[in-house]
């Protein structure tokens, strides 16, 4: 694996690299803690913003509100990614964050169908687009944010908690979801409760916001500009250099294990259990959510690892016993009993750590400072 140097010359102290840590992933936390509440009120939103008669429809209609988000990701990544590399990591997470939070606290605040009938999903889709396009530009910008402050010797540790911030987040959402719905009276939910979720974004928003507004901009950044090497198009830089464009494919294809790794564990692993094996849907979750808490535990220790052996030995490590332990853990899972289902999924999630812990570092790491905002992106 062929990486490009993403180290400062200048190196932050403690307190600050803190700071970048944290400025770093504050978005993405917004950004995961807003997938784990959609996918689990989905079927409160569909009786919320579409019509009660027809209750299938909506539930298709939601889930194709949220699919249709992933259709802006490319252009916000673009679009922002190229911001990133023109004007600054900084400028570029002040924006996506603020696109992003305002976009999840207006779902929060948005009149139901039976308030004001059709332009309720046309707004519901419209804040969720804006949601896709920020999150299109966060994630590179991000994790480019917090490697090109990072020393060598802990770039990979440091990278990677912005990661476990993003499953973290998901593990409060759909924590949050499940109390609401446990302990609220009933019809609560569908009738007030479900804004709580996105509203709780409005504060996690504003301070992510005034930490990443009282950041400096990335010390390899400040080099690039300094020694006048800042790519006034990035895009086009990065389409005609041969070098980086392959490394553009290669990066598509380091990607492709975890998304399905993550699709595969924590989005089909509930209604696998549920619909196969009868188990219930509080049971599901549970399964699913201590298969996050392994991937909270084992992602940064890792991630040190790859510090001090190298990213590849941990990245193959991982994807080759990501294959092998699909088989096992499934069949764990199928046996209908919960203690041997959580012992597959956990197993399943602690091969899966390592290639989710090092893909951002990889990928920062893949492409040079000039156009690194927008090759990420693309």
């Amino acid at each position: 694996m062929t990486t490009t140097s993403a180290a400062p010359q200048t190196q932050l102290s403690k307190k600050q690299l803190r700071k970048v840590v944290f400025g770093g992933s504050a978005g993405v936390f917004v950004e995961f803690f807003d997938y784990g509440i959609y996918g689990f009120l989905a079927s409160t939103l569909a009786l919320v913003f579409f019509p009660p008669t027809a209750p299938t429809a909506g539930i298709i209609m939601t889930w194709g509100i949220f699919a249709l988000t992933f259709l802006v990701r490319p252009i916000g990544g673009l679009v922002i990614g190229s911001i990133a590399d023109r004007i600054g990591r900084r400028p570029a997470l002040v924006l996506s964050l603020t696109l992003m939070s305002g976009a999840t606290v207006g779902i929060g605040l948005l009149p139901g169908y039976a308030v004001i009938g059709v332009a309720a999903p046309i707004l519901l889709l419209l804040l969720r687009l804006i949601q896709g396009f920020s999150a299109g530009g966060e994630v590179a910008s991000a994790y480019s944010f917090v490697a090109e402050n990072a020393p060598n010797r802990t770039r990979g540790f440091l990278t990677s908690l912005p990661q476990v911030g993003s499953y973290l987040a998901m593990l409060c959402g759909t924590s949050l979801g499940v109390a609401l719905a446990t302990f609220l009276p009933a019809g609560s939910l569908e009738e007030w409760a479900w804004r709580v979720p996105f509203l709780v974004a409005a504060p996690l928003g504003l301070l992510g916001f005034w930490i990443r507004r009282s950041l400096d901009d990335t010390v390899a950044f400040l080099e690039t500009k300094k020694n006048d090497d800042v790519a006034h198009n990035p895009l086009a830089e990065t389409i005609r250099d041969k070098s980086v464009l392959r490394k553009v494919f290669f990066a598509v294809a380091l990607a492709l294990l975890n998304s399905s790794g993550y699709y595969i564990l924590f989005n089909y692993m509930p209604s696998f259990l549920t619909r196969e094996f009868g188990f219930t849907t509080g049971n599901g979750l549970a399964i699913t959510s201590l298969s996050i808490v392994v991937m909270l535990v084992a992602m940064p220790s890792l991630a040190r690892l790859s510090d001090r052996i190298g990213r590849k030995p941990v990245m193959i490590a991982a994807a080759a016993t990501s294959a092998i332990a699909a088989i096992p853990g499934y069949a764990l899972a199928s046996t209908g009993d919960f203690g041997l289902a959580v012992l597959g999924a956990a197993l399943m999630a602690l091969c899966f750590a390592g290639h989710s812990a090092l893909i951002a570092v990889c990928l920062v790491e893949l492409f040079p400072t000039r156009v690194r905002g927008t090759a990420y992106s693309l």
